[in-house]
């Protein structure tokens, strides 16, 4: 569902071209969870800002749910990103003068259709925070507003679904729950997702791990625990 050939990305600065990501090759399958992860600067963001059509490979092939992205519109990425696509950033990207509940409908607004209550109220409630339905993001903890954003995902239900440190702000307990319900995402049939982390115990739950360094794709592993991700992620990083 998700499909990279050769992808290079490059930037100007100055006069110069700086080369990020250099010829990357990948695919996550339908009702797969795989985790991208690399020591700081590996191009991990990068790839999956390629990947979700928000940025512009300089050179090779992406496909997304059987869509290429080259040559598409901003207009024609953007209709597929709220129609099929889920994200999750460390941002949160909520609409401050939303509420939870609001935020979570805020997809279906922005495809013009109607917001299913009960089931954005059914996800909040998964979440821990029915009783905040009616706050805004201003009056809400990190851990807090991370909670909303997966329940937009959830109620969403999107085909294809990027996170990027889905745990990040939030404690063991909560966390566990969040990985759950985004393997239940990933799991399902017509459904993946990618998730870019730094945390070994978050990868390991993921069927895949797919490891960067220099924005090069340099090792796989197939359902590892958590101890042999850290392994592999403490081998790539410098000076470890």
């Amino acid at each position: 569902m998700i499909g990279a050939a050769g992808v290079h990305k490059s930037y100007e600065v100055g006069r110069d071209q700086v080369e990020i990501l250099h010829g990357i090759s990948l695919e996550v399958r339908e009702t797969e969870m795989v985790a991208v992860m690399g020591p700081s600067g590996s191009g991990k963001s990068t790839l999956m800002y390629c990947l979700a059509g928000l940025e512009d490979a300089t050179q090779g092939q992406v496909v997304v749910n059987g869509v290429d992205l080259a040559g598409r519109s901003r207009a024609e990425l953007a209709k597929m990103r709220r129609s099929e696509l889920g994200f999750m950033f460390q941002s949160y990207n909520l609409v401050p003068t939303l509420t939870a509940s609001e935020n979570v409908e805020l997809p279906y607004l922005l495809a013009g259709t109607k917001p299913p209550k009960d089931l954005v109220r059914e996800t909040l409630e998964q979440v821990g925070l029915d009783e905040r339905r009616d706050a805004r993001p201003s009056s809400m903890s990190g851990g807090e507003q991370q909670r909303v954003a997966l329940a937009r995902v959830m109620a969403q239900q999107p085909k294809v679904l990027f996170a990027d440190e889905p745990t990040g702000a939030l404690d063991t307990r909560m966390g566990g729950i969040v990985l759950e319900a985004l393997g239940r995402i990933a799991h399902s049939p017509g459904q993946c997702a990618l998730i870019v982390t730094h945390d070994p115990n978050v990868a390991a739950e993921c069927d895949r791990v797919l490891f960067l360094r220099d924005g090069r794709l340099v090792q796989e592993l197939t359902r590892p625990d958590a101890a042999a991700v850290a392994a592999q992620l403490t081998a790539l990083t410098p000076g470890a």
